[in-house]
């Protein structure tokens, strides 16, 4: 059995953890893998509650589980995933993006893998006033930097793609933290001769994903850099309501849809859930690497496949342009996963 604690979030954030709630529990009940799945609260509700957006019993709740699905929240995003992904040192940020069927992509053969580092860079929160300005405190370390470099290689090593890394940053202007970045990674590459190796600016990368996406395979970069060509990549192919996201650490990790709370739609059953259905796809995945179950590894494909077929059959929620609810679109991928 495994045991999964559940934030439910703020805004849609609620309805996409009804959604990814009852697919976990029809894999339950056909699919021979038994889920403990525990609700907490953290976010904006939970600090309007108890004072504190990660209550004490949240991150209790969470640091005794297998894994942990987090669904979007509100204004104090910050004092929950950045914090998660500190105090539980989830130092990779794995966003995929991939074309799906009957979506606004801008192209059919997008399938790439932004590898973020997770723990340091600007994120870190290290901001001072001096006088009347404000600095932040850049932290890139060798460690983190080869760490993310590792994990970005073992990547590409898994996937039946181009077997390409490529390490993004802008050391030609901050030679000292990028400097550092870009010669981890390339230190890194020397372990790996079966894998193709290259550098790119960012600005470069930013043009290149809308110019030519199909080029990528593998990105592995800064946190802020991450956070910022992960966004691009997910609306190249349809939305981030297609984009899932995985926090991984060596023992631990934690998996949430790209995308906001949207305020704007909560309560009115329009949201898409392909993006937080998909990351507990990448869940089982992890789950199944972490202790060699085939079974998690299965689920992971029939969950992908099924939503690839519903949308392929042109089933849309009314957040893109469809005419399906969430618990709608959500029942059509339960009907083809089991």
């Amino acid at each position: 059995m495994y045991k999964v604690a559940l934030i439910t979030g703020d805004g849609i954030g609620p309805e996409l953890s009804e959604s990814v709630t009852n697919v976990l529990h029809a894999i339950n009940d056909k699919a021979g893998i038994k889920l403990e799945i525990t609700t907490v609260e953290a976010g904006d509700d939970a600090l309007k509650k108890t004072g504190r957006a990660m209550p004490d019993s949240t991150l209790d709740t969470i640091k005794k589980s297998d894994a942990c699905l987090k669904a979007p929240v509100g204004e104090s995003a910050a004092d929950v995933i950045v914090f998660l992904r500190r105090a539980l040192d989830l130092y990779a940020n794995i966003r995929p993006a991939k074309s799906y069927p009957n979506m606004p992509v801008l192209k059919e053969n997008i399938d790439l893998v932004i590898v973020r580092e997770n723990t340091e860079d600007l994120y870190t929160g290290m901001e001072f006033d001096v006088g009347d300005s404000a600095v932040a405190l850049r932290t890139i370390s060798e460690h983190a930097s080869k760490r993310i470099a590792k994990y970005a290689f073992m990547t590409a090593t898994q996937r039946n793609r181009q077997r390409k890394v490529t390490c993004v940053h802008k050391s030609n202007v901050m030679r000292k933290t990028d400097g550092l970045f870009s010669r981890s990674c390339a230190q890194v590459a020397e372990d790996f001769g079966n894998i193709a190796f290259e550098q790119m600016y960012v600005d470069a990368c930013a043009m290149n994903l809308i110019r030519q996406p199909e080029s990528f395979d593998v990105i592995v970069t800064t946190n802020l850099f991450g956070d910022i060509l992960s966004d691009e990549a997910a609306q190249v192919v349809g939305g981030l309501g297609m984009a899932p996201a995985a926090n991984i650490g060596e023992n631990f990790a934690l998996f949430e849809p790209v995308h906001g709370a949207a305020f704007d739609i909560a309560g009115k059953q329009a949201a898409n859930p392909s993006s937080f259905i998909l990351s507990a796809k990448m869940m089982f995945e992890w789950l199944a690497m972490k202790n060699n179950d085939v079974r998690s590894l299965e689920i992971a494909k029939k969950i992908e496949e099924a939503v690839y077929s519903v949308v392929s059959d042109g089933i849309k929620t009314k957040d893109i342009g469809g005419n399906n609810t969430t618990r709608e679109f959500t029942q059509k991928v339960i009907s083809k996963v089991i």
